[in-house]
């Protein structure tokens, strides 16, 4: 067992599938400096982690998720799934559950603000970090943590970039991920899908379920928590970085997505 790797209390073989040894119903997993391969793998347990502080992307199901600081995500078992980040410091708690409730909620991926009481709940749970030994108000705390989730998550906004299934598509997302900061040329990217402008519209949106301008919203957004997480540039910085023309259109299509204002990192 030498070649093991110890994840998150789960033990790791070299095919990325977790053998879960562990009695206990639930328990947490916290780490201040986290570090993740980034291959793809999937455990037995249902998984909700808790960003409290930097960013991640997760890559599930040609989707990939972008969990910011002071955001959860919803991971059910089986699962298979990627974790990258560019961020400088990443901490995290990841709580990991063996049974479930019957609610639909725990049958699909999901990314959701976590509001301030759930935040308390999750921050005061890390006093039981890495323990795997019964007890009984950590049971019924986790248990209550897990029946509360649906509820947390009604006023949810989800932070995903679909990734398309039609080939035609890659060069046109690859396009706009790298010239973000430019507005949409149609008959240039319809050239790149090889394909009219119409066709172009009509496929990526049946694909992916969004239209090409949203896409790139989605792109811009994404890139500014990067850069506000970087902490080195003001918001007008970073609004022109990411291709607005005011401060006041990045705030807005901002909280749009994040149903938050943009708020610049303090530097410690």
């Amino acid at each position: 067992m030498q070649n093991d790797i110890m994840k998150c209390g789960l033990t790791e073989k070299t095919d990325s599938r977790f053998i879960d040894t562990i009695e206990k119903e639930a328990y947490v997993w916290c780490e201040k400096d986290w570090k993740h391969d980034d291959h793809e793998h999937a455990h037995q347990r249902a998984q909700l982690t808790f960003v409290e502080e930097g960013y991640q992307y997760f890559h599930i199901d040609r989707k990939i998720y972008i969990v910011p600081q002071h955001h959860v995500i919803w991971i059910p078992s089986g699962k298979a799934h990627r974790i990258t980040s560019e961020a400088k410091t990443v901490s995290l708690m990841v709580f990991l559950f063996k049974t479930l409730f019957s609610d639909d909620f725990y049958k699909n991926v999901q990314v959701f603000a976590a509001p301030s009481v759930l935040k308390e709940m999750l921050l005061y749970a890390s006093k039981w970090n890495q323990s795997v030994v019964e007890d009984e108000e950590q049971d019924l705390f986790f248990r209550a943590i897990l029946k509360s989730l649906p509820n947390f998550c009604k006023e949810s906004s989800y932070l995903e970039i679909p990734v398309p299934s039609d080939t035609r598509l890659i060069p046109v997302c690859t396009y706009i991920n790298s010239n973000f900061k430019y507005s949409l040329n149609a008959d240039e990217l319809a050239g790149k899908a090889q394909m009219s402008v119409r066709s172009l519209q009509r496929i990526f949106k049946s694909e992916t379920g969004i239209t090409l301008q949203k896409y790139l919203q989605l792109v811009r957004i994404l890139k500014s928590i990067e850069l506000i997480d970087a902490g080195q540039l003001t918001l007008s910085q970073i609004a022109y970085k990411v291709g607005y023309q005011s401060l006041s259109a990045f705030t807005s299509s901002y909280y749009m997505i994040m149903k938050s204002k943009p708020k610049v990192k303090k530097i410690s």
